[in-house]
């Protein structure tokens, strides 16, 4: 079997230097020799031939377990030597269950409100100090903006924050906004403190989210300007001059495209404008990953564009501009990544060695899926009206400017209330 495993995975490592371990002092060395070494283990040959058999739900599984461990370099590491390398033909085996997956997707991501609030409940409903263990101090929970290599994670937040605004045209006055899965606030704190909203309302299904959003409103002295609600953007009725989604998209899930821009459409004034920053593929459709499904996203799906425009169009919004951020959000990952394993003791404390595995594996997989496998971030802003937008796209860096400067006359950015 050693021999047989060895051959399958030589054809799946040729760079690098990986020696993998299968217990009782067997082992073999696949790649060409170079790089940084690498080492892994399995409990035994029969471990990693069930990992094989399904490595996109098994190998994160069995590094739960600890049937899989790496013991010279990092998981990082790990995964960044795989998933850079060339990619091979799928066997029999691995095509069909990708398309099984692939053809009950729809199924797996129905998210009536119901199964969308337990959905958010499963991963953003853990214990808040999870989360400002990796986070920025502002804990904004999707991809940073790094405006230059020495850009840390704290300013580049802050330079997203900054960029969503100037594509909102925040410039205007007496504006009122909606903001679509407001997290814990610090970008509807944002447009009212910085970018000058008349009033700010942020939507969320997470219970920890809402009360630390709000909470975060009183700290301020901002009511009246900003409202933070539990509440499912179908369930909205009011009308809004600028709606902004950040991190939310993936939620929605492929069967609701449709509802989404619709809704937008509705809420949306005729000379407003709106602004989706998600995560995407620069490929074509797919299925989610059955490990992410399964631990860390119900419900979640990462779309192609081919998937979301044509529900834009039959919206009758407007597509008026489309960025795609390319490695922004692997460098946000290993930002998180490099917190997330500085403060592991105290994650354990919080919950156990499993659940640090586990998100050490989220975290870390996620990084490589953008450094190799074709994951980015769209921000597609819509109008009604082709006009409610400039000609050219110099307002943005016109407007980016402008927003630097009322930072700098703002006090300094603040924390969480009763951090």
């Amino acid at each position: 079997m050693e021999r047989w495993l060895k051959r399958i995975l030589g054809k799946r490592v040729r760079r690098g230097a990986l020696k993998i371990s299968l217990g009782a002092k067997r082992s073999f060395t696949l790649g060409d020799g170079t790089g940084k070494p690498i080492a892994i283990a399995f409990d035994s040959p029969a471990t990693l031939l069930w990992i094989l058999t399904d490595p996109d739900l098994r190998l994160g599984e069995a590094y739960m377990d600890e049937s899989f461990r790496v013991t010279e370099g990092s998981l990082a590491d790990f995964l960044d030597l795989i998933e850079s390398q060339n990619p091979v033909s799928p066997t029999l085996a691995s095509h069909t269950i990708d398309a099984a997956r692939y053809l009950s997707r729809r199924a797996a991501q129905f998210n009536p409100p119901r199964r969308a609030r337990k959905n958010v409940h499963h991963h953003y409903d853990l214990d808040g100090r999870l989360y400002s263990l990796f986070l920025d101090a502002d804990r904004q929970y999707s991809c940073a903006y790094f405006e230059d290599d020495g850009t840390t994670l704290d300013d580049a937040q802050i330079a997203k924050k900054r960029h969503l605004a100037a594509k909102l045209l925040m410039d205007r006055p007496g504006l009122r906004v909606l903001d679509i899965g407001s997290g814990w606030g610090g970008l509807g704190l944002y447009l009212s403190e910085i970018a000058g909203a008349k009033h700010v309302t942020g939507i969320t299904l997470s219970d920890e989210q809402a009360a630390a959003a709000r909470a975060r409103v009183v700290e301020r002295g901002l009511k009246g300007k900003i409202e933070f609600r539990l509440q499912d953007y179908r369930d909205v009725d009011e009308s809004f001059d600028r709606i902004v989604s950040v991190g939310m998209f993936e939620h929605v899930g492929v069967n609701h495209y449709g509802t989404f821009f619709r809704k937008i459409a509705d809420m949306l004034t005729e000379d407003g404008v709106a602004l989706l920053h998600a995560i995407g593929r620069v490929g074509r459709p797919s299925a989610t990953s059955a490990w992410i499904k399964k631990y860390i996203f119900p419900g979640g799906y990462i779309p192609s564009l081919s998937e979301v425009l044509p529900a834009i169009e039959r919206s009758g919004l407007v597509v008026t501009d489309i960025e795609i951020l390319r490695l922004h959000y692997a460098e946000t990952l290993k930002a998180w990544r490099e917190r997330f394993l500085a403060r592991r003791e105290e994650v354990a404390a919080l919950y156990d060695e499993r659940f640090c595995r586990m998100w050490e594996f989220y975290l870390a997989g996620s990084e490589m899926a953008f450094r190799h496998q074709g994951m980015m971030v769209f921000q597609i802003q819509l109008a009604r009206r082709q006009q409610a937008v400039p000609l050219t796209r110099d307002y943005i860096g016109q407007a980016e400017e402008r927003l630097r400067s009322a930072e700098r006359r703002a006090k300094p950015m603040m924390r969480l209330a009763g951090e």
